[in-house]
C-alpha cells in the first residue's frame, strides 16, 4: 500500500514539475510570458536617465532603493515599433544570470499557468528571423497566443558586458 502511495506522490509531483509560472503582460496587442522565476519586481514607469552613446533601444538607467539599473525598451529590443501614445507603461525588474535589468513593457496582465508541453517551437518562418532567437516558444492561452519570451537571449554577450560597464560608471 506503501508503494502505491509513494508512486501516486511521484506521479503527482512530475505533474506539478511541467507547468510552468509566466508573467503575462502585452506590447500593443501582443501577449507576452517570462518565467516567473526571473522576475524581481514590477513597478510604474520611473524616472530614466539617459546614458550617452548607448544603444537606441536602452532607454537609461533607474535608481531602484539605491540600485542603478539599466532599463531597456522592449518594444524597440523586439522591433516592434509604433507611434509614441501618453498610455501608462510599467517596468519588469528581471534578473537574467545575475544581471539585474528592467524591460519596459506597455502592461502587465496576471501569472499564468501553462502546462510546458503545450508551448511549441515558433513556426519555421519565425524561426528564420533573427529576432526569433529570442523566441522560447508558443502557446495558446484562450483567447490568443502567448509568445514565450527567452530573457535569456534578449540581450546579447557583448550587450549585457555594455550593461555591466554602465553600471560601473
Amino acid at each position: 500500500m506503501a508503494e502505491a502511495f509513494t508512486g501516486m506522490r511521484r506521479v503527482e509531483q512530475e505533474e506539478k514539475e511541467q507547468i510552468l509560472q509566466l508573467v503575462g503582460f502585452t506590447i500593443d496587442d501582443e501577449q507576452f510570458g517570462v518565467d516567473i522565476l526571473m522576475v524581481q519586481e514590477i513597478i510604474r514607469a520611473a524616472p530614466i536617465t539617459p546614458v550617452p552613446n548607448s544603444p537606441d533601444f536602452v532607454e537609461g538607467v533607474i535608481n531602484l532603493r539605491g540600485d542603478i539599473i539599466p532599463v531597456i525598451d522592449l518594444r524597440k529590443r523586439l522591433n516592434l515599433y509604433r507611434e509614441e501614445t501618453d498610455t501608462d507603461t510599467w517596468i519588469l525588474i528581471l534578473d537574467i544570470d545575475g544581471k539585474v535589468t528592467g524591460f519596459i513593457v506597455d502592461s502587465v496582465s496576471k501569472v499564468l499557468k501553462v502546462l510546458e508541453s503545450s508551448i511549441e517551437p515558433p513556426p519555421d518562418l519565425v524561426v528564420a528571423g533573427l529576432e526569433s532567437q529570442y523566441i522560447h516558444g508558443v502557446c495558446d492561452i484562450g483567447d490568443k497566443l502567448l509568445i514565450f519570451l527567452n530573457f535569456n537571449r534578449i540581450l546579447l554577450v557583448e550587450e549585457l558586458h555594455n550593461l555591466k560597464s554602465m553600471d560601473d560608471e
